[in-house]
This record gives C-alpha cells, sequence and structure tokens, in this order.
C-alpha cells in the first residue's frame, strides 16, 4: 500500500497530554482556602465559559485544571468536607480514571444532578458560591430552589478558581476574519434582516448575541479562539435599526473584516460591552436562554432594560443550511471520504503488521487529512480507542493511555474535519484479526440501526425523538441498548456540534430540510470493546408515490466503506443489504478517481457486495 501521506513537518492539532489528577489535592485545597477567606461554604464549578460553549478557550478550562476531567461536559461541587463531579452517560467510564475519586465522588448525572446532590450535601446555614458568567438565569434557578430546600444560599462572587490559578493562561488572540459570501451563500445584511424581523414579532427591540456560533453566522465571520470551532469570541448588541455594535475578545481584527462590516456594525473590544449594555435604558432585549449568562441579565436590569430571556432566533436560521453551504458540504466530504479512505487503508497494513499504537493511528489520520488540501482544524479531539479503550464513549487518547491495537480486538475511531466549505464527522469500526462471533452479532446490530435511520421517511413535523428508536430496535431486540444520542446536529465550518436539532430520546426540535445530522447508534461492552458508526446526513424532501403527506428522509453525506469483516449477513434484510451495497458503490464510484492506484484496490475490495 502506497502511504500518501505529506513528508513535511506541521504542526499537530491534537495534543495527548493527560491533565493529571496528581495535583488535585493541591488544587481543591487551594480552593478551600480561598472558600474560607470569602466565608463561602462551597463553589459550583461548571465546565463552561461565559458563552455555555462545548469548546473553551484555555483560560477558560476551570474544571480540568481544578480536578483533571478533560471531558466537554461535567459540573464539579466543591464544599469544604465534600465533593462531586456529576457527569453524563458520555463520561461514565472515563471520569473515574482520570480524578482522584478519593477526593471527588463522580456522580452519573442519571443518578442525580448536581443541584440535587449540592441540596442533598450542602447543610443548613452554609452558603455556595457561583460565578454569574457561568451560569444561565435558569441553571441558577434550578441551583437556588435546591440550595433554598436545604436551608442553604447562593453567592454571586468573582470566580475562585481564577483567583487560585497560577499561570492561568491569556485570553485568546487569534486572527478574526472575513468568511466568504459565496461559502455562505447569504449577505450579513440580508442575514441580519431576517433577525430583526424575528425580533419584530417577537416585540423586542434589540437582541444579546452571546452565542459565538451564532456571531460568526450572523456577521459572516470567522475566528481562532477556540480549538477545533473557528470562532471569534465575544458578543453582538444587535437593535432593531441602527448599527450593531460587535464587541470581540480577541484586538486581532483582519482589515477586510472592518471594511466588510463598516456599514452595518461597529467593532469594538470586549471591555466595552458593559458599556454598551448599560445603553440598553428602556429597552427590551431578547436575551438566549441556553447561552446568556446570569451576568448579563443583571447588567441589562441594572441599566434599565428588560431582559427577555427566550430562544436566539438565530440558532434556528443557521442550523437550515442554505444552498451554498449544502454544496460546500458535499464537497467537504468527498474530500474528506478520500482521505479516511486512505488512511483505513493504510492502518489495515499497520496494524496487521503490529505495534500500531492509539496515538500513531491518530497522527497518521491527521497526516492524511493535511495532505488532501484545505484542512483548517480536526472538528474534535480524534476518538481513537482499540480494545476496552473503545468501550469509553468519549474516549481521549493521552500518554498515559496510549496502548497498541492487537489482534482480535476492535478498533474504533471517531474524527472530523474543519474545511472552509464543510466540517466532517465520521466513525468507523474495524477489526483487527479474526473478530469474534459475538463481536459480529453486536456489529451487524449496529448497523442495522445505522440503516434504519439512513433509510427512513418521516411526515414533516417529525422530532428526533420520534426516529430515535429506529436506531435501537435491532439492539433492544437482544436486549442490548447505548447510553448517548443517536445523532446531533453539525455546522457549516462551525461547530461540529449544533443545536437545535437532534436524534435522541429528548430530541423535541422538528426535523427540516437543510438541516444536517450525525447518525451514530452504537454498542459498548465495558472492558472489552467498543461500536460505533457514524454518517453525517441531510434532511432532504421526499416524494412519495401516492402519498398524502409532505415526506422527508435523509441523504447520506459521508463516504467511507463499513467493515465487511464484521457484517453478518444472515442478520440482515434484503433491502438493508441493498441500501449497504449501493452505499458502497456510491463511494467507490465517488471516491476512486481521486485515490492512487493501491488505496483504490483496497477500496474496491472493501465495497464489494455482500454475500448471501
Amino acid at each position: 500500500m502506497t502511504d500518501t501521506r505529506s513528508s513535511r513537518p506541521r504542526q499537530r492539532f491534537q495534543s495527548f497530554d493527560d491533565p493529571s489528577h496528581r495535583k488535585g489535592a493541591e488544587r481543591i485545597e487551594a480552593l478551600r482556602a480561598a472558600l474560607r477567606e470569602t466565608g463561602l461554604d462551597g463553589f459550583v464549578v461548571p465546565r463552561a465559559d461565559e458563552h455555555q460553549s462545548e469548546y473553551v478557550p484555555a483560560d477558560a478550562e476551570r474544571l480540568a485544571w481544578l480536578t483533571g476531567f478533560t471531558g466537554s461536559a461535567g459540573t464539579a461541587v466543591i464544599l469544604m468536607e465534600s465533593a462531586a463531579l456529576v457527569v453524563d452517560g458520555r463520561y461514565t467510564l472515563q471520569a473515574p480514571e482520570q480524578v482522584d475519586t478519593g477526593l471527588v465522588t463522580v456522580v452519573p448525572l442519571a443518578e442525580t444532578t448536581p443541584e440535587a446532590w449540592t441540596g442533598a450535601n450542602l447543610r443548613r446555614d452554609q452558603v455556595l458560591g457561583y460565578d454569574p458568567w457561568l451560569h444561565t438565569p435558569d441553571g441558577l434557578a434550578r441551583l437556588e430552589r435546591a440550595v433554598t430546600r436545604a436551608g442553604g444560599a447562593v453567592r454571586a462572587v468573582p470566580n475562585l478558581v481564577d483567583a487560585v490559578w497560577a499561570g492561568r493562561p491569556r485570553p485568546p488572540a487569534g486572527p478574526v476574519v472575513v468568511h466568504p459570501d459565496a461559502l455562505c451563500g447569504e449577505a450579513s445584511t440580508d442575514k441580519l434582516a431576517r433577525i430583526r424581523a424575528s425580533l419584530a414579532e417577537g416585540g423586542c427591540d434589540a437582541l444579546v448575541i452571546s452565542d459565538p456560533h451564532n456571531l460568526a453566522w450572523a456577521f459572516n465571520l470567522r475566528g481562532s479562539d477556540v480549538a477545533h470551532t473557528p470562532l471569534a469570541l465575544g458578543y453582538a448588541i444587535l437593535p432593531r435599526e441602527g448599527l450593531a455594535r460587535l464587541f470581540l475578545v480577541s484586538p486581532n481584527v483582519d482589515p477586510s473584516l472592518w471594511t466588510a462590516l463598516a456599514p452595518i456594525a461597529e467593532i469594538l473590544p470586549r471591555a466595552d460591552l458593559d458599556d454598551g449594555l448599560a445603553s440598553l435604558a428602556g429597552v427590551r432585549v431578547r436575551l438566549d436562554a441556553a447561552t446568556g449568562a446570569v451576568a448579563l441579565k443583571e447588567k441589562i436590569e441594572a441599566a434599565g432594560g428588560t431582559a427577555d430571556i427566550g430562544k436566539d432566533p438565530i440558532t434556528g436560521m443557521k442550523a437550515v443550511k442554505n444552498t451554498a453551504e449544502i454544496a460546500g458540504a458535499r464537497a467537504a466530504h468527498v474530500r474528506d471520504g478520500a482521505s479516511v479512505v486512505r488512511f483505513l487503508a493504510w492502518l489495515d497494513g499497520a496494524a496487521a503488521a503490529g505495534g500500531l499504537t492509539e496515538i500513531a493511528a491518530v497522527e497518521a489520520l491527521e497526516d492524511f487529512r493535511a495532505a488532501g488540501g484545505d484542512l483548517r482544524e480536526v472538528s474534535f479531539p480524534t476518538i481513537s480507542g482499540s480494545g476496552p479503550n473503545g468501550a469509553i464513549v468519549h474516549y481521549r487518547v493521552s500518554r498515559a493511555t496510549d496502548r497498541t491495537v492487537r489482534a482480535g480486538e476492535l478498533f474504533l475511531i471517531d474524527s472530523g474535519a474543519q474545511y472552509p466549505d464543510g466540517t466532517t464527522d465520521i466513525t468507523r469500526t474495524v477489526a483487527v484479526g479474526a473478530p469474534s462471533p459475538e463481536m459480529r452479532d453486536r456489529f451487524t446490530r449496529v448497523l442495522k440501526g445505522h440503516v434504519a435511520i439512513a433509510r427512513a421517511v418521516f411526515p414533516v413535523g417529525t422530532t428526533g425523538a420520534q426516529i430515535d428508536g429506529f436506531a435501537r430496535a435491532p439492539l433492544w431486540q437482544a436486549g442490548l441498548d447505548f447510553d448517548h444520542g443517536t445523532g446531533h446536529g453539525v455546522g457549516a465550518f462551525l461547530s461540529v456540534h449544533e443545536g437545535p436539532q437532534r436524534i435522541a430520546k429528548t430530541g423535541t426540535v422538528a426535523l427540516e430540510p437543510g438541516m444536517i445530522l450525525s447518525n451514530e447508534p452504537g454498542y459498548y461492552a465495558r472492558g472489552a470493546y467498543g461500536i460505533r458508526i457514524e454518517n453525517l446526513v441531510l434532511v432532504e424532501p421526499r416524494t412519495i408515490a401516492g402519498g398524502e403527506r409532505p415526506m422527508l428522509g435523509f441523504e447520506t453525506l459521508t463516504l467511507a466503506p463499513y467493515d465487511r469483516r464484521l457484517i453478518q449477513s444472515d442478520l440482515l434484510e434484503p433491502e438493508e443489504r441493498a441500501w449497504i451495497d449501493a452505499y458502497h458503490a456510491r463511494v467507490c464510484e465517488t471516491l476512486v478517481p481521486g485515490l492512487d492506484s493501491g488505496t483504490r484496490d483496497w477500496l474496491e475490495r472493501a465495497t464489494a457486495p455482500l454475500e448471501g
């Protein structure tokens, strides 16, 4: 097999340092000393920045610094004599490996919420501190109710972790640039007109844009303030009439962006936000319930304005991709698919030869993507899990956990990329050596659920919750299931995890044409192996002969083969086998022209029709 990776040295996108919990004891004790000095009995440390972002800048990684936990969601509550870290189902295996469980109790969210744990452990008359920039009004209300029932009180304070974090990184200062209208598909002036019309319908005079993803979309800009997502951190105040005001953290604004936004917006430093909010006297201001901080609400009200807490209208607009964004997504997936296929072909040989490690696989995949062209970043830290590590849903390999891929194991790799024209996310599970009958059975059941979503046809107005069960039914028939959602929304050169749409038991938003989602059922045998199969899909209209209602379905965007060695054909229905064969034929037909001869031969074998 020809190795087509570039030999040029380059900066890696993913690091493998393990924020060890070995310093957890001294850091938690430093926080408790700060509590004593402040007259508090506890402090809440959410994994959040002031925008409630999934990926946060280095100076906002407070939870990781304090506890060692590196997951993208979780909340620690540090009391004087006890502490807990509450995590969801994705991290119930990872968290105990990363934190000192002698200091911090790991609590599954399915068992109790951070608020409930706090209410059960805070004593009467004790006071819990919180940072008002890291909580939404709704989140604070839940916390207040739990603390009040316990006979305690909450108090807003400057962040106490920051006070004890020696060597805390500086705020980001990456370049903020124009994202071309040809890729955006709609000029900022037209987007702002739509947003203002929505504000008028809702009886609001202005919008505070607190979500940097929405800021990027509305003003056709991109940045590099956080890893994995091309965001410029900051806020905007958008009045129904007049210039918008952008308050950006980074001072590194490209001159072309100043020129492009001059007719519609003023660009100001983040430090001027308080003055901007102080100007909202007598104004009804929409504040996003999902990302608007308590501090924003309080500052609006202190100025004499009214904080109208609800949905930022941009979120729904951004979720529905236009013609240019859809064309970009398709082009990005062809480019990405070729790189992933080159990697999979290389992986077969490297794994068989022995000595392949999880980290080496991550680095190789990055190299293949970089050689494929237009790569800006990986869209999230690659999940590269062999054997038992594959059973950790959001496993992140580190130097401490890296292991060799061994014969007889499954290897799960979940990865994605950011290209100027689109964002990708793909998971493939491959056999190393001969898989066991159980592995083939579980893989095929996961594949059946994956195909059921891909083939689904549903009426307009259907929510993700209504089709989530399609992916689980083949597992349910064997008494099995998985503990994460089946699919999340995906942005257009924005977040790889984008709402409001999702395919999950809690997915209450109706799916609309133009939305992009993942289709990723899985199965996890704790301590043994993990299986997940993921493609991205585009919601599109479907015409049903003789049908009476407007219908929708999915176009599969991702292009890469499934591991035929793991497919137990006799478990498949004829229509499932036909869909897989047709998908493999499309993968081969689309990608072969751009591949070297060795990879082309491998792909033709990997996409041959199934037997049986």
